[in-house]
């Protein structure tokens, strides 16, 4: 298991979220997870995951075929001192080969081991991928 360290803000969190992702790395994308059983994942069209085995388990399945090669852009962002909520697009490849753009929600708090997530929810995006020239990559 990988051990769980100190991140300084929410947006390393979703920087790190991200790049396990993109590298198919389940046991870091875990590690990023509040230790709270009440954590929820809603994959797009899902169901409502809660729980640290639910999530791992339909990570597990996602991944299992080498990362999904997810750019997120458009990042907006609320935040106080003990919780961030983001939105981002996430820009990806459907299986045709064409692209997609997914809109995600993610939940942080500051926990006594630092920023960590407790929501991920994505939606199917309808229609071109919105064009933002004020657009910050998250990485």
């Amino acid at each position: 298991m990988v051990r769980k360290h100190q991140i300084g803000s929410a947006k390393e969190v979703e920087a790190a979220f991200y790049d396990a992702l993109n590298r198919a790395d389940l046991d870091a994308l875990m590690a990023l997870w509040a230790d709270d059983e009440e954590i929820v994942c809603i994959h797009p069209g899902g169901q409502r995951l809660i729980g640290h085995a639910a999530i791992r388990e339909s990570w597990q399945l996602l991944l299992e075929h080498g990362g999904l090669h997810i750019s997120p852009t458009e990042l907006h962002e609320t935040h106080n001192l003990m919780s961030s909520v983001h939105t981002v697009i996430e820009g990806v490849t459907a299986k045709s080969g064409e692209p997609q753009h997914l809109v995600a929600t993610n939940v942080y708090v500051k926990t006594p081991k630092g920023w960590r997530i407790v929501l991920h929810h994505v939606s199917v995006a309808p229609g071109p991928a919105p064009v933002d020239t004020r657009a910050q990559v998250l990485h």
